[in-house]
């Protein structure tokens, strides 16, 4: 099944959001093909805002704990953050790259 995580980021907080980057991204490497997609939500600023992540998991509290265990979670970028079970409907990622 797939999961969706939606994360806003604290206000004020890129500085922080940029001292925990490089381990965020390793935890996000480390999860290998069970993530699907992830990136930054941007502000009418054009700076990082918040995050998407799509992974593959089991069940609702598998993908809770994955994404709970991200270094942005551990490490309070987020002001606010949940996760949903998510449906693929379309998918032009391919034709992108």
């Amino acid at each position: 099944m797939l999961f969706v995580f939606i994360g806003k980021d604290k206000p004020n907080g890129l500085d922080h959001r940029l001292a925990v980057r490089p381990v965020h991204l390793e935890h996000l490497k480390s999860l290998g093909e069970k993530l699907v997609l992830a990136g930054a939500t941007w502000d009418a600023d054009e700076k990082p805002d918040g995050s998407v992540m799509v992974l593959e998991a089991e069940s609702l509290e598998a993908a809770t704990a994955i994404f709970g265990a991200d270094p942005f979670v551990q490490q309070g970028v987020f002001a606010s953050w949940e996760v949903k079970r998510w449906n693929l409907a379309i998918d032009h990622t391919a034709s992108r790259g």
